[in-house]
């Protein structure tokens, strides 16, 4: 039976010059959602799950290049940084010595073609918000686009749903808070409609590597691109073990139905399960977003599926200003990347080291990015120096990325002899301060002089230390 409100869907869609498959994917969430799909996975439905482990000798030089020539990369370059108060691509936000994490990703791909002679392609998912900016910014890299290969794709967007009744919902004060991005499931519905998948493999590339442009560890590193060459698996994702900061994110778990790997986000977890799904020693894995697959396997599955390819819903509700909590409320229909594993036989997760993956969601992430917890070496890679990374906690004041920088106006402090930092009210950093143990600034407020180490609680006026 038809629903009147399919069609309105449709046609809303239509007349933003949304193509077709995008929309053919959308209605089929939407129908699922009407038939009572929640997306939730239930702890009974699934088992534990461990990732493999590359065993064996280093990779010879000849391998790894080899494995290297075969290997395209895309880069999810759709995020604003909202959260930290910028209102363009996150990845132009200076990341560590002035340069930007688009700066970065592109000196490390130019190096990494230097150092094995490869082509190494590379495509960067934009949204339509991030698209302008970035390609600008990426023009200061002769040479980075490869022939035959685009160096953007746009993602799609999709309505907002109202809560109410379904319907698009509209807003003429800011049209355009009436569409939203359908998550980085979307990846798949733009790989089938540009052909990018296609054109790869008419150009001779056996693989793909995706990862975020806010994780400057997701490169194509030899190893695992030779692993992935040679262990014959249709798609794998990079897997790290779980830690306490983790509890609330999302995991792998096997299916009993089939057997088969998924992930299961937060947002699918039922509020009976979220002990469970917090258990770091029953589910122990969660995923980089990192992710290989095979060229061939990827597009066999977009052919067999005319691009709709029938990944778990993730419902979200919000409201239509996110930023007002009075606006009514609506429904978000998303797909998760990651959950493609679900879709292939023989997919696998491949455990790999903390040192894969540093994502930057916040300015704490941020403060540890810039910091002597890393190097830099000649290739622009990143190196973790510490052991083991500092639990960092900022007070509201570092929220938003004007209010950080201006609070650390001549750099920020060392943490690589840092177990926690964690900041209660409104401190300035001198520079050369130094943080070693376990550190908390307090509520009151106030500077924290030049060459200065902290270590243990201290107060506003910086004379008392417990």
């Amino acid at each position: 039976m038809t629903d009147a409100r399919v069609e309105l869907i449709r046609e809303t869609m239509r007349r933003e010059g949304i193509d077709a498959t995008a929309i053919d994917t959308f209605e089929r969430h939407f129908r699922s959602l009407l038939g009572g799909a929640t997306g939730m996975v239930p702890e009974t439905d699934i088992e534990p799950h461990d990732a493999l482990r590359i065993h064996g000798q280093p990779v010879s030089e000849e391998v790894a290049s080899a494995a290297l020539a075969r290997t395209a990369i895309i880069k999810l370059n759709g995020g604003l940084g909202t959260s930290m108060g910028l209102d363009r691509a996150k990845s132009l936000l200076p990341a560590r010595d002035g340069l930007s994490f688009l700066d970065i990703i592109a000196r490390q791909v130019l190096a990494l073609r230097r150092r094995h002679d490869a082509r190494l392609p590379i495509t960067f998912l934009h949204s339509f918000r991030t698209s302008e900016d970035s390609l600008r910014a990426l023009g200061a890299y002769h040479g980075l686009a490869v022939d035959g290969v685009p160096l953007e794709v746009r993602q799609n967007r999709v309505p907002k749903l109202r809560a109410v009744d379904l319907t698009p919902v509209s807003w003429p004060a800011d049209p355009s808070l009436e569409w939203c991005p359908p998550g980085h499931g979307d990846l798949y519905t733009v790989l089938h409609d540009t052909g990018l998948v296609e054109r790869l493999l008419a150009m001779g590339f056996t693989q793909v590597l995706v990862s975020n442009s806010d994780n400057l560890a997701a490169v194509p590193e030899p190893r695992l691109a030779a692993w992935f060459a040679d262990c014959g698996a249709p798609f794998a994702v990079e897997a790290v073990r779980r830690t306490p900061s983790d509890r609330k994110g999302g995991h792998f778990a096997r299916r009993r139905r089939d057997g088969r790997v998924i992930l299961r986000e937060s947002a699918q977890t039922p509020p009976e399960d979220r002990a469970s799904m917090a258990d770091l020693d029953r589910h122990r894995f969660s995923s980089t977003n990192n992710i290989w697959f095979d060229l061939a396997a990827m597009a066999s599955l977009l052919r067999a599926n005319r691009g709709v390819l029938e990944l778990p819903l993730i419902r979200n509700e919000k409201t239509v200003d996110p930023a007002d909590a009075t606006t009514p409320r609506v429904i978000q229909l998303e797909t998760a990347m990651g959950a493609a594993i679900e879709l292939f036989d023989g997919a696998e997760t491949i455990e790999v080291g903390r040192d894969r993956f540093i994502p930057v969601k916040t300015t704490d992430d941020l403060l540890v990015l810039r910091s002597d917890c890393y190097r830099v070496d000649e290739d622009d890679l990143l190196h973790q120096v510490s052991a083991q990374l500092p639990f960092v906690e900022l007070a509201a004041e570092y929220k938003v990325i004007d209010g950080f920088e201006s609070r650390f106006p001549d750099g920020v402090p060392s943490l690589v002899e840092a177990t926690s930092l964690v900041v209660r009210g409104d401190w300035t950093f001198g520079a050369d301060v130094r943080i070693v143990g376990d550190a908390e600034l307090g509520p009151g407020g106030g500077s924290v002089p030049r060459g200065t180490t902290l270590t243990g609680r201290h107060d506003a006026d910086m004379g008392s230390h417990t």
